[in-house]
């Protein structure tokens, strides 16, 4: 599976959400009772931001659009994305806004549940000019809707792939906006609630119909599937690893999968790729600072090849 010198790829522009989650890991979860944590972190999140560092970790360049407070909470996420090597230059900070936060509690099995807050006017449609970038791929995880238009758009006039990060069942007004993507990824319950099925190859079959772009679906444990250009429902596994923390897997699934197509690797390849990267961090706790880095993914390519 060739890739291009990274060195000369495009900077892959992320889209979308930046939060400070705070990581409580917990044995067991039930509801209407109090729980002791085992440990505590607080780390730079959200979809978009973690799928920059997800970029950036695997050797690409990634540059964050996205809106955090002027508060002591943006200050972290900020410098966080910063010190992963992440371009900060179009991400704004609004003095009237407060930083998007997220409780994340994992249980000892490694799944999450997350409690996410967002202020609902932190997001507008006071867009960074985004017509200096040429990106490799553009990635956006929906959560400011004028953001993912515009780089969409940038993306279609610079005939790059559009990718978009489809975590939650589209409202009708999100639809035409999916219409400008090249690359759809759904996770299982949003796609089940956006084709009204709980059969992915139907799912992805209903949504392609209505959305010309490459469908797929991750599947968790069960990996993921795609349609290809004839339409022929595929599959691939996961990878086999043991899960300690899941936060922040599909979030480094995206920006790998997005990395891979900024670095023009075929959707098989690049879907394995991104499934081996999510995988990696699956395996590790501490959300997305688990994000595996370039060589840990390339050596577990290749162990499943050997294999």
């Amino acid at each position: 599976m060739g890739r291009m010198d990274q060195t000369s790829t495009r900077p892959v522009l992320c889209v979308g959400q930046a939060t400070l989650d705070h990581i409580f890991r917990i044995e067991s979860l039930a509801a209407g009772h109090k729980h002791v944590a085992t440990s505590h972190q607080s780390v730079g999140g959200g979809v978009a931001a973690n799928a920059s560092v997800a970029v950036s970790r695997l050797g690409g360049r990634a540059l964050l659009v996205s809106c955090v407070g002027a508060d002591t909470a943006g200050d972290q996420v900020v410098l966080e994305l910063a010190d992963e090597g992440v371009d900060v230059s179009h991400l704004q900070r609004r003095a009237s806004g407060t930083t998007p936060t997220s409780c994340v509690l994992v249980d000892g099995s490694g799944e999450r549940t997350i409690v996410n807050h967002t202020p609902l006017d932190l997001f507008d449609d006071d867009v960074p000019d985004l017509d200096g970038i040429r990106p490799g791929a553009v990635l956006v995880d929906g959560r400011w809707p004028a953001g993912a238009r515009r780089a969409l758009r940038r993306a279609r006039a610079l005939g790059a792939p559009g990718v978009v990060d489809v975590d939650r069942a589209p409202t009708d007004g999100d639809v035409a906006d999916l219409g400008l993507a090249t690359h759809l990824v759904f996770s299982a319950d949003a796609l089940a609630d956006f084709s009204a099925t709980d059969d992915p190859a139907a799912g992805l079959r209903r949504s392609a119909a209505s959305i010309d772009a490459t469908v797929a679906v991750t599947l968790g444990g069960q990996g993921v599937a795609w349609l290809d250009d004839d339409g022929t429902f595929l599959t691939m596994p996961a990878f086999d690893v043991d899960v300690v923390d899941s936060t922040a897997a599909g979030d480094v699934f995206h920006g790998a999968f997005a990395l891979g197509l900024a670095e023009r690797l075929e959707v098989p390849d690049a879907l394995r790729f991104a499934s081996a990267a999510a995988a990696l961090k699956c395996a590790r706790p501490g959300g997305r600072l688990g994000a595996p880095g370039r060589r840990a993914v390339d050596e577990l390519l290749g162990a499943a090849v050997e294999s």
